[in-house]
Formats: structure tokens, sequence, C-alpha cells
């Protein structure tokens, strides 16, 4: 169903550089994808950067020209109006702006972070830099862990030093839909797959599990189980998962306890692979009331 999920921020308004974001953390409070509306009115370059997402840059009008380097070679790329770019994840480049006005609309994905762009600047911070991580609640003194890649804890105190096993991650399913694509020897992909972002949802804290089947699944008949999954085993064939805050469930919005303990969830980029050795290590059932109320999982939680 169609429904307004934010709206236009403007995030950086420096010199002669504007960038409003249209869909991400800051305008939509959502982490999957991000896209902006940027103008640039004086000619101006970025410093060097590398992205931690990989990124369209579709020019309206002006042009960008790219900088990189190829084999030791350093190389430039000119995009002009009507032409899309792409920049790959961990590629490192430098924008330039030598036309006014140029306007152009970048989409992230998955969404910018300040953390998920490194920005060559030496050894002070711009005002770009700074207002971008204020804006994304990511200044040392609010969190004191801006400097650090988001990771799970066991307890929902922030400043909890208790880290579970990283290369675990449990998913809660239906268990008559996981057994049909064992059968048919395809990838599972949860109801909501594409709706959610294109991911499945897990967590490695098990302690969290029957909590959030009972805010997101009650609704559903049938029997459920828990799939307890090896990170190493999906990257090994190239399946990437992602720590970040927790997000909706098809029309379900995160529960009051995910917002306010700020709980850092592992979001697999893909469906999950049914015949790979290794990927999937145990099956936990889950036992529910005849209410549909989720009560605990055999062998993990109680």
């Amino acid at each position: 169903m169609p429904k307004i999920i934010g709206k236009a921020s403007t995030v950086v308004q420096e010199g002669g550089l504007k960038i409003d974001e249209l869909a991400g953390n800051v305008a939509t409070s959502e982490d999957t994808i991000s896209i902006a509306s940027v103008t640039i009115s004086s000619p101006t370059n970025e410093p060097w950067l590398t992205l931690k997402y990989d990124e369209w840059l579709c020019i309206t009008s002006g042009c960008m020209l790219i900088n990189y380097y190829e084999n030791d070679e350093k190389k430039q790329l000119k995009v002009n109006a009507g032409e899309t770019c792409f920049v790959a994840k961990n590629e490192r480049f430098q924008p330039e702006f030598p036309i006014v006005p140029t306007t152009y609309i970048p989409v992230c994905l998955p969404a910018f972070r300040p953390d998920r762009c490194i920005r060559e600047e030496g050894n002070e911070e711009s005002d770009i830099s700074l207002n971008l991580k204020k804006l994304h609640k990511m200044e040392k003194e609010e969190t004191g862990t801006s400097d650090e890649p988001m990771m799970c804890v066991v307890n929902d105190e922030p400043s909890s030093s208790e880290v579970p096993d990283q290369d675990v991650l449990y998913h809660m399913c239906q268990k008559n839909l996981w057994e049909e694509a064992v059968a048919k020897k395809t990838a599972y992909y949860p109801p909501t797959f594409e709706q959610d972002g294109n991911f499945t949802h897990a967590t490695n804290v098990p302690q969290r599990l029957v909590d959030t089947a009972n805010h997101f699944y009650t609704s559903t008949k049938g029997d459920w189980i828990c799939l307890q999954l090896s990170r190493s085993a999906l990257s090994n064939i190239g399946i990437v998962t992602i720590d970040e805050g927790g997000l909706p469930v098809g029309d379900t919005e995160v529960s009051d306890q995910i917002k306010e303990n700020k709980w850092v969830c592992p979001h697999i980029y893909a469906g999950l692979p049914t015949t790979v050795d290794g990927v999937l290590t145990k099956t936990y059932d889950m036992v529910r009331d005849s209410d549909g109320n989720f009560l605990h999982i055999t062998g993990l939680t109680d």
C-alpha cells in the first residue's frame, strides 16, 4: 500500500553546495537506500572519497568530473547532463564541478552515513563532515562510538561490552515456507523480502528473538522455526550481511523497545540458500500458545 514515509531535509548548505536528502537516514529514518538532490552553485571539488556503499550519480544539469586511478595512472571521467555514473563500493575517487549550476541526484545502496563515506580531509574535519555527523547523531560526544562499526550487544544498555558471537545469525520463519524451499532446492525468501528492501531480517542476540516474534509475527498461523546461520558461510558465497538499525517488517513498524535501545540488527542482503553446506548450522522449534503468542524457542531460549 502506498504511504508517505518522510519529506525532503536539507543536510548540507555550505558555500556553493546544497544537498537535500529525499530518502535515507535523515529524511525517512531508514538505512536501506538514500536519494538526494544536489545543487552546485559555485565551482568546487570534493576531497578524495572512498565509499562503503554503491552509488549512482545521475547528472541532471551541468557536468561532473570524476578523478580516479587505474593501474597507478590518474584518469578522469566526464559525466554530462542526462548521464548516470556508477561508483562501486570501496572505489576511491574525487568529484569536481567546473560548470555551474550543476545539479545531480545521488542514489546510495545501502544508505549514506558519514561513517560509510571516508573523506580524505587531512587532520581536521570540514564543517560539512561535522554537520553531517550531527544530523546522523554520530558525534563522539553523543555516542562515544562514531569511529566503531555498528555491532550487536547482548544487553540493551548502549555501554554493554558483552558481545555475542558475530558469526552466528538467527532468522525466524514459518516452518512450511522453509520446508517448501528446501524441498524445491531453491533459496528461501521471507514473504516481506521485497517490501522490506530486499534483505532478510536476522539477529545474533538470542535473548531478543521471542520479544521480536511477538511484536511482528503473532498474526500469522501455524508453526515457526528459528534458523541458526553462519555469517562467514554466507560471505563465502558472496552474500553480504550488514549490521544496521532495526527496520520494519512489512507494514509493521519497529517496536519502541528497538527504537529506544537502538538495537543493531544484521540484515542479510539476499535470500537464504538451502543447498549450500555450512550456511544452516541448527534448526530450533518455536513454541506458541493457543492465542498465537510465542513462548520460547526450544533449546535456545528456554
